[in-house]
């Protein structure tokens, strides 16, 4: 087993990598993206794909916290690495990241299926585009694209905005658009298609235009975090050392955006940045600092939880404007937007609504690039005792001069009866 830290709730970031390669060549044409890994503190264990000796797990343990693949072309992975066995890494919350290319097997075809990520099912097609490739060096086929088209999110790229172009090199792939669980971090431009360069086209392609993902990660519910890419040249030393000149366009960059990109996706998918915690829920009534075992209707009580952000190192209050709480019966009764104070707390008052039952505090906070917060904390709540109402009701006040001017008419009409002649 590697000697090193490993993943932990209290210290959530990837520590043991282990990283398949097709050829161990791989090694050094894409030294500087494994350099970067490890310079950010990462054990990597590079080995070849074919090895008979791998394994993810001894002795019901996980040797590993996130698996690389670089081997778009193999059939199998050696020892007992299956693809149920990579995705059951996955679903027991490691992370993953899957990087193709033109020769691409159906094996890591249907491992990204799996995913979410399908694949052009054309193995000879590329991605292709006559107004967006690299003027520099591709006069050719126009395969090798500078992209522009990235997510706009902080938290999966960074707060520093990426200014050079993409290099990319490789197939396209779809997402569903029923899948909320995957997203396209890089897309093609308007003019892309996907098709075979070598052969002339007999009929419209499958795949055109933005529809076609480059890039994309997956975040499951278990919170494992995917990176697919299309491209295995797109981590290469070569493209990240490449200037960039896109065809039609007098600006050249010196250097590709590829070095950025590729280091600011690692840090996000072995959870460097937008990864959550919270801690310390709890709620009791106004006045009070203990919590009860039930609450009574009408009650006011007090709710707060912390909420803190993970940034690789250490853990930093978490500030948004956007987080809530539920109390929940079959349905929320109350909904409400948690006030906090710049240092990761959170809290809120209200009023226990006027229904008995068993009730749920629930915070479900679902945040593009963000682990999901999904907590709940159930407490009954009970009617009021018979003691426990007020003497006299204000809303029971018509009652109550009903009943009096019964009597009072009673007894007009008992003396009118008896004494009127």
């Amino acid at each position: 087993m590697l000697s090193c830290a490993a993943f932990t709730e209290e210290n959530p970031t990837d520590r043991r990598v282990l990283v398949l390669l097709e050829d161990l060549a791989i090694e050094s044409t894409h030294s500087l993206f494994f350099k970067s890994l490890s310079d950010r503190g990462y054990e990597l264990d590079l080995k070849l794909s074919t090895d008979p000796k791998l394994a993810l797990q001894r002795y019901g343990e996980y040797l590993y916290d996130a698996l690389v693949i670089f081997s778009p072309s193999v059939e199998k992975l050696g020892g007992s690495l299956t693809s149920e066995a990579v995705l059951d890494f996955v679903d027991s919350g490691h992370d993953l990241i899957l990087a193709a290319n033109s020769t691409t097997s159906q094996f890591i075809r249907n491992l990204a299926a799996e995913c979410g990520v399908e694949f052009e099912e054309d193995f000879d097609s590329v991605v292709i585009d006559h107004l967006s490739f690299d003027d520099a060096r591709d006069a050719k086929d126009h395969s090798l694209l500078a992209a522009k088209n990235l997510i706009k999110s902080k938290v999966i790229l960074g707060a520093k905005e990426i200014q050079a172009p993409i290099l990319y090199r490789g197939i396209g792939h779809v997402v569903s658009p029923a899948n909320s669980l995957a997203i396209k971090v890089l897309t093609a431009s308007s003019s892309a298609y996907s098709a075979n360069p070598n052969a002339v086209l007999a009929s419209p392609p499958a795949l055109t235009g933005t529809s076609i993902g480059l890039v994309s990660v997956v975040q499951a519910r278990n919170n494992a975090r995917i990176l697919i890419s299309g491209s295995l040249d797109m981590f290469s030393d070569n493209f990240i050392n490449s200037p960039v000149r896109i065809t039609g366009s007098t600006e050249r960059f010196d250097k590709s955006g590829n070095q950025e990109f590729v280091d600011e996706l690692s840090k996000w998918v072995f959870h460097e940045r937008g990864h959550l915690k919270a801690v310390n829920l709890q709620h009791h009534k106004v006045g009070e600092s203990g919590e009860p075992s039930m609450y009574r209707i009408t009650d006011h009580l007090e709710f707060s939880l912390e909420i803190y952000e993970w940034t690789g190192k250490n853990w930093q209050p978490y500030q948004a404007d956007d987080v809530q709480v539920e109390f929940y019966m079959m349905s929320p009764y109350v909904l409400k937007t948690l006030n906090h104070n710049g240092k990761g707390k959170y809290e809120t008052s209200f009023q226990v609504p006027d229904v008995y039952g068993v009730f749920q505090f629930k915070v479900d906070y679902k945040r593009l690039g963000y682990t999901t917060l999904d907590l709940s904390k159930q407490i009954p709540v009970r009617p009021s005792r018979h003691n426990e109402y007020e003497r006299f009701i204000k809303a029971a006040y018509p009652y109550y001069g009903g009943a009096f001017s019964m009597m009072a008419g009673f007894f007009v009409f008992g003396i009118a009866f008896l004494y009127h002649k």
